[in-house]
């Protein structure tokens, strides 16, 4: 496996492939949701790029940056494992050059990043899009995948290769969950013994919604009412929104037509968790 840390290193070695390359872009502390992407795009393309880059434009100011859960050795370890031929893992400076600045921070991932995650994390993504397109543009991957769990943030990246022309093949991984149905994720490392069993409500939030749905209601603030009524009864979560959103736009639904998705961002603790389901 190797692991190129400048953009024109990771630049001459695309340059020297000729067949099809994967990228799995990531934060870093490696988990189950991450292989899970690894092993989903190992057998489809011939190159699979793994990238590490904690990137500081998604985060604001009172956010976890300096405590989020990366262990390099470990992270390249479990590449390795999972088939990783090649390791992006760039340092700040190398992403963000002082030169480059104000051109990157241009990239505008319209009005999609206002709504929900966008409007309770400002400037989240923008990061994102940010950090997205670089990679993109560095390692020029004719595949990736995003996950289901990030809804937002995968139809965000989705909207950037669709308006840039960027033809890359985007692959969707299912939310990967733990036995209880909680969400894996990079953040459930801060929460505490009491605070990961009170966790378990955010699932239970959605399947009552699922439920409901399924039983027939179509109203977007019974919905919404229902999933409130679940996670009020956990002390320990405190709830930024429960949403029932058009799976394109992510606007608020009064009334559901054909699908949603319901969404929540919680926090408990030090943790902020989110998740969703699709209802369909």
């Amino acid at each position: 496996m190797q692991v190129v840390r400048t953009a024109a290193e990771m630049r001459e070695t695309r340059d020297q492939i000729t067949n099809s390359v994967g990228l799995i872009a990531t934060l870093g502390g490696i988990h189950a949701g991450h292989t899970a992407h690894l092993d989903t795009l190992r057998p489809l393309c011939d190159v699979l790029v793994g990238s590490i880059f904690l990137n500081p434009t998604q985060f604001g100011e009172n956010e976890d940056l300096s405590k989020y859960p990366a262990d390099e050795a470990a992270d390249l370890a479990e590449f390795e494992n999972h088939g990783v031929d090649i390791v992006f893992l760039p340092s700040v400076d190398e992403m963000y050059p002082p030169a480059d600045l104000e051109i990157v921070t241009q990239i505008d991932p319209g009005p999609l990043a206002t709504v929900l995650d966008g409007l309770h994390r400002p400037g989240h993504f923008d990061g994102v899009a940010t950090v997205v397109a670089r990679l993109f543009s560095i390692i020029s991957p004719d595949k990736t995948s995003f996950g289901e769990k990030d809804a937002q943030q995968l139809r965000i990246i989705q909207h950037l290769n669709e308006s840039l022309g960027l033809g890359i093949e985007i692959i969707t991984i299912p939310t990967v969950r733990e036995q209880d149905g909680l969400a894996i994720s990079s953040r459930n490392a801060y929460l505490s013994d009491q605070e990961r069993d009170a966790a378990t409500i955010l699932f239970k939030a959605l399947t009552v919604a699922k439920l409901s749905w399924d039983s027939g209601e179509r109203s977007g603030e019974v919905l919404r009412f229902m999933m409130n009524a679940v996670l009020g009864g956990e002390p320990l979560a405190h709830t930024e929104y429960a949403s029932i959103a058009d799976p394109d736009t992510f606007a608020e639904l009064d009334q559901v037509e054909f699908s949603a998705r319901a969404l929540l961002a919680v926090k408990i603790g030090n943790a902020r968790l989110i998740d969703n389901l699709l209802l369909s």
